[in-house]
């Protein structure tokens, strides 16, 4: 999360290879990618003009500010819409290509998800043996010394706790599932108390994990801005955050 850009939208070069497919057919691969923070959560790629696919563009839209084209391959209803060319302001001659309409991301050889990983974001992961507690609604769901505490700029610590240090006969497995660059694909869990009252996806983990995130991978964590925590004996204030 880069909250320190002086004002939005906020641009900067990309060094690394991007390369995005569709069907099979490589629509862009550039060295000259442009890093654009529309917003402080994490940057886009943006791309030159004279770098765009033109022979698989098809114009679809047009105002005096941005033109819109579909990427005619194969006729994938994917591409409709999926590339804006701005022509006015910051960004004029720059071209945004949808980034979930494309079937895959490379960063040079490596492939990446979600969205563009943020440059100014770091994550540390750290052993430690402070005594975690967990309770909700009044009943301890995790207790453990040895937690897998997660730092991660702009966000809550978060902390990671073996299954077996957990209450797992109150959960229940959620449908719900969420991407991370930096982590990988976490899967929810409900809570469901002996009294029937149930808390939903309070509780998430990574089956699989990024390589750098290896350290969590089949660890638990919970949404501290909806449990109560103690941490060595101390009760912790709520974090106040988009999850709250």
């Amino acid at each position: 999360m880069s909250t320190f850009f002086p004002s939005l939208p906020h641009v900067e070069d990309c060094h690394k290879r991007i390369r995005a497919y569709l069907g099979g057919v490589c629509i862009i691969d550039t060295k000259r990618a442009k890093f654009v923070w529309l917003h402080r959560y994490y940057p886009t790629y943006f791309f030159l003009k004279d770098d765009l696919p033109n022979w698989y563009l098809e114009a679809e839209t047009s105002s005096p500010d941005s033109l819109v084209y579909n990427v005619n391959v194969g006729g994938n209803p994917n591409g409709f819409k999926a590339i804006e060319l701005h022509l006015t302001g910051d960004l004029a001659g720059l071209a945004m290509i949808n980034f979930a309409a494309m079937d895959s991301w490379f960063e040079e050889d490596e492939e990446t998800f979600i969205h563009p990983k943020d440059p100014y974001k770091r994550i540390d992961i750290l052993q430690s043996s402070r005594h975690v507690r967990i309770e909700v609604d009044g009943i301890e769901i995790a207790n453990t010394r040895a937690p897998r505490l997660l730092f991660e700029t702009g966000l809550p610590v978060r902390t990671y706790i073996p299954k077996t240090n957990c209450r797992m006969d109150l959960w229940e497995a959620s449908a719900l599932k969420t991407g991370c660059p930096y982590k990988g694909e976490a899967h929810y869990y409900n809570v469901v108390l002996s009294s029937g009252k149930s808390f939903g996806d309070v509780v998430w983990w990574y089956p699989n994990t990024t390589l750098e995130c290896a350290a969590i991978r089949g660890y638990v964590a919970f949404f501290d801005e909806k449990v109560d925590v103690w941490i060595d004996g101390e009760k912790q204030e709520r974090p106040v955050s988009k999850w709250s």
